[in-house]
């Protein structure tokens, strides 16, 4: 009996510290961080947490407030059911400013720190989309969704009263774009507005654009001049062709109104995210250099506000800016950029150009500069989001939050590593791999073979709540990406390689990159594979099964480009396949015909899921729904997966589970063949 009671308490314990693995379930529930800023003095870190009901079961939304000074005590700021957005600290680190609709629709209000409830700042008859307070704390910069023409709040809110009365349910466009993304245009645009606080609530703002029949690039996209009397805002010109070109540029206004001076009329191509310096010489803002073309590298340029000298900081780096933030004594400047499969930060001084890397390991982002220390996100494909703060002498970083602790404590999250090969042309293509998150040496494992969209992209070192390397190894996947020709990350020239050769050197380095980490990891078996990808990747899905017919047991085509003459006609941004392409559909050259997978549809033969959200603009369903119907007519077993209420992504989260579900279930079918 003894022997049998040791044997029982050693099975008790093994179960106990036994671990599983990550569902659709856990990742759906996860606490995620945003709106991360610290206080002007330093001393204090506000953030956003939404809470995903996993453990414990909370739903909140909430901001929380970390003292740096005392021991990086953390102690919680709101408990309203509304959540609380867009957070901005007043300048003497006293109080917080954020958007809530906790009086019915979305305001701004004002929460001091010293003690207290938030009290309302705006009181406007209309949704408050963003807004940026300026330095004296006199001015609110407001987006609102206005009517062109209106120079008052009461004039939109007279436009929608009649927009609300239309008896019919025509929509009427005389230019493009008609609809973006998943929204038909209703008419009104995203404006930029200014309101001067007082004692009493603010009831009226001014547009500084009535003018324009365009949108401002975002409320991330403005700021204020040092001095607060004027405003710069990245924006397009107004004109009929918003939906062929590229050209944002950034203008500056008085806070009075009056004259819009564009500050980059000298560049035909992307000028974006204007920041000042601290001590107000300087206006740094991203620069691409290619007009037409979203996924130029975006350098760093300075602009001296006294001389007018302006110069591209670091212009030999082969790196595109992500974001930035001026050191304390402006003359460092702090960037966030894409960097071989990682997503880093680095010091680039504004002298001389000189570039340090500070931190690349995963991906880091909502970048503060301290004195002596940076304060970051973080996150990797095995780590979800996490505040870190690393000493800049030092480089090493230290986690401020854990915020899912709890969650993660039974579950086995998968093994990973980097690997590079020889792809096309023989020049070097890196990927990553990931192990099943149960692996045992010595077995062989089915492929999970994920192609990343954009095409301008990368899956990278980053924990992904969309395409989660993770979920696939907990089915028991060997996962494979490979971050093929055109990919970001690994040098401009590396990026443009695929315009213009779409079924090219990206289909090579694919075919290179499993042959060749098959053969390096045996444990990866090379004849049980399925492929599967989104967007681009769709494409990939659809090319891969006309001209590489034999390569997979299965593929999963999630808003894949089918038919590119008829995605021409249907999308929205025009200067993405006019760019890719090489012109309009009816350009001599182009290569609408030359890289279009329904002209290789004789070759088909793989099974293939298919999925689709009706609300996608970007790739319209019938791209989708073409694949299928070629799929059943050839008599290729194939499934077709609609949700009426999604767009180019599944962001709902009981459809994101539906659509893993789909996925997995249709993968272990045709693997366990």
């Amino acid at each position: 009996m003894k022997a049998l009671s040791l044997v029982a308490l050693a099975l008790m314990s093994t179960a106990a510290v036994a671990k599983s693995p990550l569902t659709i379930e856990h990742l759906n529930k996860f606490n995620k961080l945003y709106d991360v800023h610290v206080s002007p003095d330093g001393r204090y870190l506000v953030y956003g947490q939404k809470n995903g009901g996993l453990n414990p079961a909370d739903t909140s939304a909430d901001l929380y407030l970390m003292d740096l000074q005392q021991g990086n005590k953390v102690s919680r700021l709101t408990y309203n059911d509304d959540r609380e957005h867009h957070v901005q600290w007043s300048k003497n680190s006293d109080a917080l400013y954020f958007i809530a609709g906790r009086s019915g629709s979305a305001q701004i209000w004002r929460l001091p720190l010293t003690g207290g409830e938030a009290k309302q700042i705006t009181d406007l008859p209309l949704d408050v989309d963003g807004f940026v307070l300026s330095g004296d704390e006199n001015y609110l910069a407001l987006q609102l969704a206005s009517k062109p023409g209106c120079d008052t709040v009461a004039c939109t809110v007279e436009a929608k009263q009649v927009a609300a009365g239309q008896k019919d349910s025509a929509m009427v466009f005389d230019q493009l774009m008609v609809r973006h993304w998943d929204s038909w245009s209703d008419g009104f645009r995203s404006q930029l507005y200014i309101a001067r606080i007082g004692q009493d609530k603010v009831t009226e703002a001014k547009n500084l654009i009535p003018e324009w029949n365009t949108d401002i690039a975002g409320i991330d996209q403005v700021a204020f001049t040092p001095d607060g009397k004027n405003l710069v805002f990245s924006a397009k010109i107004p004109g009929v062709d918003q939906a062929w070109h590229t050209n944002f540029d950034i203008f500056q206004v008085s806070v009075n109104g009056g004259e819009k001076v564009n500050l980059t009329r000298e560049n035909a191509a992307w000028d974006a995210s204007p920041k000042f310096s601290g001590d107000g010489r300087y206006m740094a803002y991203l620069a691409m250099k290619k007009p037409v073309y979203e996924a130029d590298r975006f350098g760093l340029i300075l602009l001296d506000m006294v001389t007018g000298e302006r110069k591209e900081l670091a212009s030999e780096w082969d790196r595109s800016v992500s974001d930035f933030a001026f050191g304390p004594d402006s003359r460092t400047i702090y960037v966030t950029a894409q960097d071989t499969g990682q997503h880093g930060i680095f010091a680039i001084n504004t002298q001389f150009g000189d570039i340090a890397k500070v931190y690349a390991d995963g991906t880091a982002g909502d970048l503060n500069v301290l004195k002596n220390k940076l304060i970051f996100t973080n996150h990797s494909l095995n780590k979800p989001t996490d505040i870190y703060e690393l000493a800049t002498e030092t480089g090493m970083p230290k986690a401020l939050t854990n915020v899912n602790a709890d969650n993660l404590k039974e579950i086995q999250l998968a093994e990973f590593a980097q690997f590079s090969f020889p792809g096309a042309n023989d020049e070097t293509v890196h990927g990553y791999w990931m192990k099943p998150w149960n692996f045992k040496a010595g077995q062989q494992y089915p492929i999970a073979f994920i192609v990343h969209g954009g095409p301008q992209g990368s899956f990278g070192n980053m924990f992904n709540y969309r395409w989660n390397a993770q979920l696939w190894a907990a089915q028991g996947y060997g996962v494979v990406m490979i971050d093929f020709h055109g990919s970001t990350g690994y040098g401009q020239a590396f990026t443009d390689s695929i315009a213009r050769d779409w079924g090219g050197k990206p289909l090579q380095d694919l075919q290179k990159g499993l042959a060749y980490i098959t053969e390096k990891e045996t444990w990866l078996d090379k004849n049980n594979a399925c492929a599967l990808g989104a967007s681009y990747g769709g494409f990939m899905m659809n090319w891969i099964a006309g001209n590489w017919p034999d390569g997979f047991k299965c593929l999963v085509n999630h808003a894949g480009l089918f038919d590119m003459p008829s995605f021409y006609g249907s999308t929205e941004e025009l200067w993405f396949p006019e760019h890719d392409m090489g012109g309009m559909l009816w350009t001599k050259d182009a290569d609408y015909h030359k890289f279009n997978p329904a002209a290789f549809t004789d070759n088909w033969k793989t099974p293939m899921l298919v999925i689709h959200g009706l609300k996608d603009y970007r790739v319209p369903y019938a791209q989708g729904l073409g694949a299928f119907t070629t799929l059943q007519r050839k008599g290729i077993e194939s499934k077709l997966v609609i949700f009426p209420d999604e767009n180019h992504w599944i962001l709902k989260p009981q459809n994101a589970e539906r659509w893993y579900n789909e996925i997995f279930s249709w993968m272990k079918l045709q693997t366990a063949k």
